[in-house]
């Protein structure tokens, strides 16, 4: 059985794995500063490998995503295991930059997990004219 004060700990070291203290409201949390050409977008992404990081430009929106795992191996003195944990998520955010605005307008830079986007500010292409049948 379980001792009370070992059990809090036990409980105090489970629920402070980043499963339990990643939510939406701090991961990528986002600033878009307006300059006079362009929008420049700082992503935080604490614990992120650059290569575990993938922006898209589709139809006009620009996602970020995000994948992250960690796994913590604590063995005893005889080699058996005291602690397993692994965490895995993902998570993503779109952004709409406009039609405009193509891949190779976008500059991105990763250093210290933090992604920094700048796009460009592009005026919007000429939207058709709906051109009507008439009905006889």
């Amino acid at each position: 059985m379980l001792m009370p004060s070992i059990r809090n700990n036990v409980f105090d070291d489970f629920f402070g794995t980043p499963f339990f203290t990643r939510t939406e409201s701090n991961m990528m949390k986002t600033d878009i500063k307006e300059t006079e050409n362009a929008f420049e977008l700082t992503v935080d992404l604490p614990g992120v490998k650059k290569e575990d990081i993938k922006a898209e430009l589709n139809d006009g929106y620009l996602t970020i995503s995000a994948e992250n795992s960690e796994s913590k191996d604590e063995k005893d003195k005889d080699g058996k295991y005291v602690c397993r944990e692994r965490y895995s998520g993902s998570c993503s955010r779109s952004f709409y930059v406009g039609d405009a605005v193509t891949e190779n307008d976008i500059t991105a830079k990763f250093e210290n997990g933090t992604l920094k986007l700048t796009v460009p500010k592009k005026e919007a292409l000429p939207q058709k004219e709906n051109k009507y049948i008439a009905i006889g």
